[in-house]
């Protein structure tokens, strides 16, 4: 069992439990991919955090490490194998976490807007990388139709695929709901009274975000599709 505390391990558990999904035809292609390209983006995500936390003067992230694009050393076991693995087997929108880059607002020179700044990193990232997805797209690409998806060549579907996965990161990371990143903006807009019961509930408020995640399909769909059109639409305008 301790073994299974081992990054690496875990990576190559959730690599043996896709594969064979796919062995079996559990999953389609583009469910693969995208499950596939979800990894980079969460270990760019978390990155990007550390990234502006260090320019901010905390040097947190770094000192353990995590300033690194090894998606060993991001990978929760929860938020980056089990539940974007069973979102792929279900057919649902694929999304999911990695684990968080440890942050200290304290080592910060202005920690309540610094912190801010540091938790809209990381969505902030995901929607650069959205565009740059976009513009290579549309420079080398030229895709002719969202319904040809199938008969685009691999590359293209690849780039397309991965802006997609890193919109929906941005959408589903700007949530109000602890530890989301969206949590940071309520939370700096608390006077500083309310902050103590805010940090109460932060401590409880995992649960109350994987019944959104698993249960509240329907309503993240909604809140995901304008953001997903409006991609599809800047590549094929």
């Amino acid at each position: 069992m301790q073994r299974l505390k081992d990054p690496q391990a875990l990576v190559a558990i959730g690599l043996i439990v896709v594969a064979v999904a796919a062995s079996r035809h559990l999953v389609d292609a583009n469910s693969l991919l995208l499950f596939a390209l979800l990894i980079p983006s969460v270990v760019l995500h978390e990155v990007s955090h550390g990234v502006a936390a260090l320019a901010f003067g905390d040097d947190t992230a770094q000192r353990a490490g995590r300033l690194n694009l090894n998606p060993a050393r991001h990978v929760d076991p929860v938020g980056t194998l089990i539940i974007p693995a069973v979102l792929a087997l279900s057919g649902s929108a694929v999304f999911g976490y990695a684990k968080p880059v440890p942050v200290n607002p304290g080592r910060m020179r202005h920690p309540r807007n610094d912190s801010l700044a540091v938790s809209l990193a990381g969505p902030a990232c995901n929607l650069v990388l959205a565009a740059l997805a976009v513009i290579a797209l549309r420079v080398f690409a030229h895709p002719s139709g969202f319904v040809a998806l199938g008969s685009w060549s691999t590359a293209t579907r690849v780039v397309f695929l991965f802006g997609f996965v890193n919109v929906t990161l941005a959408v589903f990371n700007a949530l109000p709901i602890p530890p989301l990143d969206g949590s940071a903006v309520l939370e700096r807009l608390l006077p500083p009274s309310a902050l103590p019961g805010w940090y109460s509930f932060t401590r409880c408020a995992m649960p109350v975000l994987m019944v959104v995640m698993l249960l509240g399909g329907g309503l993240l769909g909604h809140l995901f599709s304008p953001a997903e059109r409006a991609y599809a639409n800047l590549v094929l305008a």
